[in-house]
Parts: C-alpha cells; structure tokens; sequence
C-alpha cells in the first residue's frame, strides 16, 4: 500500500536529528556516486514553471519532487518514492514541509561540519518556513545559547523569536535591524526572498559560519560578492546544480569556482574544511537532487518498521 504524508504528519514524524543524519547519508552516497542527482530540470508554461528534481539510489529507489513558479496561495509540492525494483509507489509527500526540513537538514550538517565546535549563537535573516527550518536543525548539532532574528516586519520576526523559545527550548529576540542580527554571532543564516544582498560581510565575526539559503545568482542574490570574498572556506551540496543555473551561481562564477567545493567532499575528508577558528566558511545551498525523495524513503522506512 502506497503511504501518503501530508505536511502535518511530516512535522510530526520527522525530527531534526533524523533529518539530519538521513541529508549527512544523501551527501555521501552521492560523493561516492551511488546517489544519482542530475540537476533540476523545468518546463515553461504561461505564468511559470514547472520544475522537477529527480533521484535514484543504486537499484533501491528512484522518485521526483515537484513543484511550480505560479505563487498560488494553495500551491504546493510533491514528492513520489518508487520502489526501485519493481517501480511500486510507495510513498508520496503533499505540500511544504518535506522540502524546507530537508534543506534545513542540509544546513545542518554544513553548520556540523564547517561551524566552530563551540558555535552558540545564530543571527537569522528571514523569519518564514526555511529560516525556521535551518535554526530547528542547526539546534540539532550544537547546544544552542541564543537566537537573533531580524526581518523586516516586525510582528514576524517577533513571532519567530517567540516559536524559537516555545519549540527549541532557546533564548531568541527580534532585533530591528540586520546588522543587529548577525554581529558577532557564531553562525548566520540567509533564508530571504530578497534579490538584493541583505547582508554587509563587514558586520562577521572571524570564526562566523554562514548558511545562504535564498537567491544566490548574478543580478539576484540576498549577499553580495563581499562575501564571497570573506570566505576562506566556500561550499555547496551539489556543484553540477551551481553550474546549471541560468543566470549563474555568484559562487561559480569568475574568481570563485575555482574555490568552490563539494559538501560531500569535505565529509570525507577529501576537501579541507575549516582549518582554524578565525576562519569565515560559507555554506550556498542549491538543493541537492534527490534529497526530497531520500527523506520520504527514510520516513517510509521507518513507518514500515513500526506499521
């Protein structure tokens, strides 16, 4: 019987420690070329997209995520989990949340690989689904002291302090601006839907570790070259993703590509990480393929063993 999840059912099975580990699992097995994650693939319609991430793992599954550009109220994704022998159904995902705790999932085994392991503090930019997502799994992988979180509506940013200390059990204020947010702090997050940069590297500490979740291509991005520049150590969970974009990837792009490095690289100990405490790393998202379904498996696995 195929098992269907809905976003309620998601945020109740699915933990940050497990989301966590099973992302940690997804980047390694696609470092060592069991996980086939070709980048997203799209299709123009009139309005939008429809855009497509796909992955196999060996001959043990196979699946999609889908999802459009429109920007309906109710629109919402899909991710499908066939069985990879025999091409069974045997899970699909609706809606939001599967997406936003992978990604949040990948963020933290960044901040567990690059942060300082005496991280304590994170200052957040952005207070919706993805930001929430990346502190809930950062939280996961260090002892958490304080959480500072600006956007630029107050009642959001005061709401997001506030599930911060409901949920997580961690000390969080709203600050009214972003440098507030994000001077002096041990890890910062970028989880905007700004196309211009948010952030002044000028306002990192050294030793700071930064996860950019939003738009990060030329002539749209929530950071700017400064950065990039700041960076000593620049990482991504899927280079053929940061090549494939149109317009480019600001990490890939001339004078950076040559620093840019695979996650899943440094996991192994392949690619240098951080090498000391003063050192600024960077984490750009991009959304490894193939991760959505890798979850769903997870989830399915584990429900088989207790159903």
């Amino acid at each position: 019987m195929t098992l269907l999840l809905s976003d309620a059912e998601i945020s109740a099975r699915l933990d940050a420690p497990t989301a966590v580990a099973a992302m940690r699992a997804a980047l390694l097995a696609a470092g060592s070329g069991r996980l086939t994650a070709p980048p997203r693939a799209s299709a123009r319609l009139a309005g939008g997209r429809m855009v497509l991430t796909a992955g196999q793992l060996g001959d043990e599954w196979y699946g999609y995520r889908s999802y459009d550009t429109f920007g309906h109220r109710a629109g919402e994704q899909l991710v499908v989990l066939h069985d990879g022998r025999t091409g069974a159904v045997r899970a699909v995902a609706v809606g939001e949340e599967i997406g936003s705790r992978r990604t949040g999932g990948l963020g933290g085994v960044a901040v567990d690989a690059l942060a300082n392991p005496d991280a304590a503090t994170v200052g957040v930019l952005g207070a919706g689904g993805q930001a929430w997502a990346q502190v809930w799994a950062i939280a996961a992988v260090r002892p958490l002291r304080e959480v500072t979180v600006f956007c630029p509506t107050p009642a959001k940013r005061d709401a997001f302090a506030a599930r911060v200390r409901a949920e997580l059990g961690v000390s969080a204020r709203a600050v009214s601006t972003a440098s507030a947010a994000v001077r002096g702090r041990d890890v910062v997050v970028l989880a905007t839907t700004s196309v211009d940069p948010v952030l002044s590297a000028t306002d990192l500490a050294p030793g700071t570790h930064v996860n950019a979740v939003g738009f990060k291509q030329q002539d749209r991005a929530e950071f700017g070259p400064d950065l990039l520049d700041r960076a000593d150590v620049l990482v991504t969970d899927s280079p053929a993703q940061a090549y494939a974009y149109d317009p480019p990837m600001l990490a890939a792009g001339n004078g950076y590509a040559d620093r840019l490095t695979d996650l899943a690289a440094v996991l192994t100990g392949a690619a240098p990480g951080r090498a000391d405490g003063d050192q600024v790393t960077l984490f750009c998202s991009v959304g490894l393929a193939g991760t959505e379904v890798f979850l769903l498996n997870e989830l399915a696995r584990v429900g088989a063993l207790h159903g």
